[in-house]
């Protein structure tokens, strides 16, 4: 992958904020760019030959980079790659699966107790300067863990992870996958994905960690949230378009659901316009569920992975295209 007269590469690296050139061990010979927008990376695309992107890349940029061999996404989600423009052009494509499975899992149970233990409410509280006082109604309360049950959609690496912590708070884990049940889960029960809505009465809480797929894009509708428990909770890491938001929003403000904590969103950034702003018992984090001090390391130690076993023509850790 080396220019003419040179022993290294041209490799950018395209993000608005994550530092990955820095943790980038470079050889003798590499060329780093860094793109921070749209227009460096455009600007970029004539000379790279590895690519280290996620949300600033669009599918048209492919036929600009006449060079471009190999892309590492930023993210475990690749679904803003086309595989066929990039099998069409000679890309290959790895994602960052693995880079943020602890954080995540560890984020979607901090949204779980977010909400069980009314911590928004508390720091609205706090911020208004008002002591809340004792609750009467049982309903209204905090609530605790144990004994509930969790559903989670997508058993993966996430999946398999959150249900490991749920069980050290006593919940009872329901999986959803398409594979059948192994010996090594680690959830109480798994199912196939045909069977949510009839598992959905049974559930406290809900939790989304699913990859974007054609199968799983707006999985949950209208029809999950009637079939839901008022007092159940849904947690979403896993992509907006999982859910159909106009039907959260609408089960939301009907009270046909508790709350919910939303990393992740149709549209983002999520427009100021939004009803889910609004809602009290909605926890809103930026898509920042995978960010950590120690992302920058994780994802470059799967790129030189990654760059080690393209030079010796091996299969790709985490290859997608």
């Amino acid at each position: 992958m080396g220019d003419s007269g040179k022993t290294g590469r041209a490799i950018c690296f395209a993000h608005p904020a994550y530092r990955l050139a820095e943790a980038y061990p470079a050889e003798p010979g590499d060329r780093v760019i860094v793109a921070r927008n749209a227009e460096e990376l455009k600007a970029a695309l004539a000379e790279a030959e590895v690519l280290v992107v996620s949300g600033l890349w669009r599918n048209e940029y492919a036929a600009e980079a006449s060079r471009l061999r190999f892309i590492q996404s930023v993210s475990a989600g690749t679904d803003q790659f086309s595989r066929d423009v990039l099998k069409g052009r000679g890309i290959r494509l790895a994602s960052a699966q693995g880079a943020n499975e602890r954080v995540v899992a560890e984020h979607a149970m901090a949204l779980i107790l977010g909400l069980t233990r009314h911590l928004g409410l508390a720091r609205d509280s706090q911020r208004e300067r008002r002591w809340t006082g004792m609750i009467s109604d049982p309903l209204a309360r905090q609530d605790e863990l144990g004994g509930k049950t969790l559903v989670i959609v997508g058993l993966g690496r996430i999946g398999t992870r959150l249900a490991r912590l749920a069980r050290a708070f006593d919940l009872h884990v329901i999986g959803v996958r398409r594979s059948p049940r192994t010996r090594d889960d680690i959830a109480d029960e798994v199912i196939p994905p045909d069977r949510l809505v009839e598992m959905l009465p049974r559930a406290d809480l809900v939790a989304l960690t699913c990859p974007l797929t054609p199968e799983t894009e707006r999985l949950v509708r209208a029809e999950h949230f009637a079939a839901m428990k008022p007092s159940a909770y849904l947690i979403n890491v896993a992509r907006g378009r999982v859910v159909d938001e106009p039907a959260l929003i609408e089960a939301l403000a009907a009270g046909r659901i508790a709350g919910a904590g939303l990393d992740c969103f149709v549209e983002e950034p999520l427009p100021p316009d939004s009803p889910l702003w609004g809602f009290s018992n909605v926890l809103v984090t930026p898509h920042s569920a995978g960010e950590t001090s120690r992302y920058e390391a994780n994802v470059i130690a799967i790129l030189t992975e990654n760059l080690g076993r393209l030079a010796r023509g091996e299969e790709l850790r985490n290859a997608i295209v």
